[in-house]
């Protein structure tokens, strides 16, 4: 077998954000500020660990050399970050394909789009939960009380109209509260122009306390199927993730914790958080796992080909952690579906 180059790295790359989204993977910012977590994995909005722009350089100028083929950078918000653009040209300079991860709202800069354009970006996944601008808005509120929907809309619409070969998709986090504007919502994005679009099961933890109103639960089944259905059979021209996607939503929202055979999970993807730490996926059972058993990784001690060789295909690990966590995990390592120009490795 040839020695491969196709990790994909979801990278949380900065932990500040311009909207306050109840349901955060993150955590919220007001709770963090009476008690920052400490347990392995936990994120926070608060900025106190993220790396700086040297050690980041650092880790990226040994990533051509790397089996990194595909890079999401993500947050917090990365595109209020000053510094974005020099790591997006450090990206593509390695020959590495980037899709940037945003709620949408920076790209009402004229500056901003630009430097996406100029710097190679491949694809732009905005978070959208619903065309309606009420529900879409009563769980994502905006840090400055006015920026929302329509602020998220109009840098949509702006990025649609300057792109040249830029993918523009929308990412839509499907609740028991967008649940029955889904279909709507994949409308609308075939209606702003956008490529692709991918729906993606709440993933909040039993104790969370919005879990009781949010989280799927297996009533809900009937009605996710048929928003699935709805949304596949239209035949309007987004790009969904492959046909298996709807099931695999079902089978995590039915069974909490599976056992997959040959899973992506640090064999085909890793996860970075913003202070450097590398783990195999996002999944909070997985990190833990991880924590318990084995020392933790860092682009800050490590080359990119260290931590993200060439190597030859391993067949992926048996996990049995499987979970909501996850399962929005699996466009990303089938970008190619969706995008088929974003292959990476140029």
């Amino acid at each position: 077998m040839s020695l491969r180059r196709d990790v994909s790295l979801l990278w949380a790359l900065r932990s500040p954000c311009n909207l306050g989204c109840t349901y955060c993977y993150f955590g919220t910012l007001e709770d963090h500020r009476v008690g920052a977590p400490t347990q392995p994995g936990q994120l926070s909005h608060l900025p106190y660990g993220d790396l700086n722009l040297a050690d980041i350089s650092r880790f990226l100028d040994t990533a051509a050399d790397s089996g990194i083929a595909r890079v999401f950078l993500a947050g917090g918000e990365p595109l209020i970050w000053p510094a974005i653009s020099t790591v997006l040209e450090a990206l593509h300079q390695a020959g590495i394909a980037v899709t940037v991860c945003t709620n949408g709202i920076p790209l009402n800069r004229g500056d901003t789009r630009e430097m996406l354009r100029s710097t190679g970006v491949d694809a732009v996944s905005v978070s959208l939960d619903s065309a309606d601008p009420e529900v879409n808005d009563s769980y994502r509120p905006a840090r400055n009380r006015k920026d929302g929907w329509h602020s998220v809309v109009s840098g949509i619409r702006a990025l649609i109209a300057d792109r040249t070969a830029m993918s523009v998709g929308i990412y839509s986090v499907i609740s028991r509260h967008t649940l029955a504007t889904l279909p709507a919502t994949a409308a609308f994005a075939a209606e702003l122009g956008a490529d692709y679009f991918v729906p993606q099961p709440i993933s909040l933890a039993p104790d969370h306390p919005l879990h009781p109103e949010l989280s799927l639960r297996e009533e809900d089944i009937p009605a996710v199927t048929a928003a699935l259905d709805a949304i596949y059979t239209t035949g309007h021209s987004l790009a969904l993730p492959e046909q298996r996607y709807p099931g695999q939503i079902v089978s995590t929202v039915r069974t909490h914790l599976q056992t997959v055979l040959g899973c992506f999970g640090g064999d085909r993807l890793a996860f970075i958080e913003p202070d450097g730490s590398v783990w195999d996926c996002p999944s909070q059972y997985r990190i833990a796992d991880t924590a318990a058993r084995s020392a933790q990784r860092s682009i800050r001690t490590a080359t990119a080909a260290e931590l993200f060789p060439a190597s030859r295909d391993s067949g992926g690990c048996d996990c049995p952690f499987y979970s909501r966590d996850c399962v929005s995990m699996w466009p990303l390592v089938d970008f190619a579906h969706l995008v088929p120009t974003a292959g990476g490795v140029r």
